[in-house]
């Protein structure tokens, strides 16, 4: 079931509401990997509990190992109703983040996704070196909900109610995530990148 601000999105949107991401990108607050000066922007809406999301990981990573005009940006979309750790997890990431360590912890999540408890956690910070009390306080008192809810907000408003959904320089990719897909989308988006310069 959709939640109630996707619905109202869906009734009152335009066709560029459902297509288009509606938060463009944004370099001091989005989590980011690869070159600012991208001619490609992926952004990915996921959860840390989504088997979909684990099983498009490395499809993502095949994406920007062998292309360095790519940019990749994760945004949180926890579906707490079916995942019982997913928000706990993006917490997790985002107060990894604050240690500097958000992508490390994105890939340990990913790896792990049957093992998401608090005690799962802050081992996992224990192996990225961070400082485990900062992180399991961060953690147990809901630090960084805001923020984890800031990116469902603005998931949203672009109509995303499922993850992993994929957004290439801002347009919807709809289809498949394996790498074959996800590289040819990205040839395309380049293409048409040039076109409009």
């Amino acid at each position: 079931m959709l939640p109630l601000s996707a619905v109202t999105a869906l009734a009152l949107g335009t066709a560029e509401q459902l297509v288009d991401l509606v938060l463009p990108v944004d370099e001091g607050r989005d989590h980011i990997r690869g070159p600012a000066d991208a001619s490609v922007t992926v952004v990915e809406y996921g959860d840390f509990e989504c088997p979909y999301c684990g099983k498009a990981e490395p499809s993502v990573r095949a994406s920007l190992i062998s292309d360095a005009d790519v940019r990749f940006v994760w945004r949180h979309l926890p579906l707490t109703d079916v995942h019982q750790h997913a928000q706990m997890a993006a917490e997790a990431a985002e107060a990894a983040a604050a240690q500097g360590a958000f992508w490390a912890m994105h890939d340990q999540l990913l790896a792990h996704q049957d093992d998401l408890t608090g005690q799962d956690l802050v081992q996992y910070a224990k192996q990225l070196g961070l400082d485990t009390e900062q992180f399991h306080a961060d953690v147990k008192h809901h630090v960084y909900s805001a923020r984890v809810a800031q990116d469902v907000d603005s998931a949203d408003l672009s109509g995303v109610s499922g993850t992993p959904t994929f957004f290439i320089n801002g347009q919807r990719h709809y289809g498949r995530y394996d790498k074959e897909t996800l590289l040819n989308a990205i040839k395309v988006a380049r293409a048409r990148a040039k076109i409009s310069r």
